[in-house]
């Protein structure tokens, strides 16, 4: 194992590597009814496209890391890149006819490249200030992509929202430069990293053919279990299943990330049936609540590290239940009300992945840092594949 001493890379170009993920996220947000009416399928069926860029992202950010790790940050970058173009290229084709099936594909490697472009930008965040502009500008381009997206359809075409992603190819050359920051030659778990791959697969298909899915996943579980044993420094190393407060953290950020992304879906629906507004409209409102939530919880991350651990739980599951309570019953009260609740969601899952995921990291041994923190990050994303088909169903 080697380590090269890195460069500071400017925050803005890590920014720019790291923050277009989030349009593949949010940015359809407005736009599926319109590319399920130009495919000539149902919105449950256009929804199919977040889950699997949600997909994508999921699978790619732990792999990505083990790549970075193993083969160092330009590998990364190289195989990231070609995912994206070849994603955005399928995304494109689909439009002119390829139909869903080609699109759901795209958007899948679109996903897994944006993953790996922000698994660089997050290593090469050399300072707490760089980690900092990075993660604030995930949950800003987050915000600012609904709005963005809408625009960009109503005056392009919506193939030009599903490939914002590609803005990330302007920062590589910057990150190109830097040497590779680390370079292990240890052996690879492919193995694990295959039975990885098809337990999340499963389960995020479990929104869509649960009962396949779920046969899957406990098939799955049980062969992952007995690779674990027989590796247990693989790619799920055995340490980190034994470790309660890491195993909590990392499952209540993904039960905040899964209502968060249902809210971010299911408001819209809700808003303009009660309001009537386009989306253009919606897309304006929206911007306020998720910036705010966004911006907020920048602040409220560090601030949370003076709290027990149990009052921290309580704010934040109690923050998600408002926010649930103030979309789906608020807002036949008020639409301020529906508002509010949509940025405490937004602030409950954002200050939830900062401050969980420094508890998880933590919770581990040092060595086992990284690759707890690529899991971790692993089953918040997960939340961008299950929220956006849950909304669905509680709007149809």
């Amino acid at each position: 194992m080697s380590t090269v001493t890195v460069r500071p890379v400017s925050p803005v170009w890590l920014a720019l590597l790291a923050g277009p993920l989030s349009f593949g996220i949010t940015g359809p947000t407005l736009v599926l009814a319109e590319i399920g009416r130009d495919l000539g399928v149902g919105l449950a069926a256009a929804a199919a496209v977040v889950t699997a860029f949600g997909w994508g992202i999921s699978v790619g950010t732990p792999l990505s890391g083990v790549l970075t790790t193993r083969r160092g940050h330009r590998s990364t970058l190289l195989a990231s890149g070609v995912a994206l173009l070849l994603g955005s290229a399928l995304a494109a084709f689909a439009a002119l006819g390829g139909g869903l099936a080609m699109l759901v594909l795209g958007e899948g490697l679109t996903g897994l490249g944006s993953a790996g472009m922000t698994v660089v930008a997050l290593q090469l965040a050399a300072t707490p200030a760089s980690m900092g502009v990075v993660t604030a500008t995930l949950a800003m381009v987050g915000a600012l992509a609904p709005l963005i997206g809408t625009s960009l359809s109503s005056a392009l075409a919506w193939p030009v929202v599903l490939v914002l992603p590609l803005l990330s190819l302007l920062a590589v050359p910057v990150a190109w430069r830097v040497p590779s920051v680390r370079a292990d030659t240890g052996s690879a778990d492919l193995v694990g990293a295959g039975l990885l791959v098809a337990w999340v697969t499963a389960l995020v298909f479990i929104a869509h053919r649960p009962v396949v899915a779920v046969v899957v996943v406990l098939v799955v579980t049980v062969l992952f279990a007995l690779h674990i044993r027989r590796v247990p420094d693989g790619v799920v190393p055995s340490a980190l299943l034994r470790s309660p407060a890491f195993l909590g953290a990392t499952g209540l950020a993904f039960a905040l990330a899964v209502v968060n992304f249902a809210l971010v879906y299911a408001a819209p629906v809700l808003l303009a049936a009660r309001t009537g507004w386009s989306n253009a409209e919606l897309g304006l409102v929206l911007l306020a609540p998720y910036l705010a939530g966004g911006l907020l919880s920048w602040f409220l991350v560090a601030f949370t590290s003076r709290l027990r651990s149990w009052l921290l739980v309580s704010c934040l599951v109690g923050g998600s239940a408002v926010a649930v309570l103030a979309v789906f019953v608020g807002g036949w009260v008020s639409v301020a009300v529906m508002l509010c609740g949509m940025g405490v969601g937004s602030l409950s899952a954002a200050t939830g992945q900062g401050a969980l995921g420094l508890r998880a990291g933590a919770a581990v041994p040092d060595r086992l840092r990284p690759t707890a923190m690529g899991l971790f990050t692993l089953f918040y994303l997960l939340g961008a594949a299950f929220g956006p088909a849950i909304a669905v169903v509680l709007t149809a």
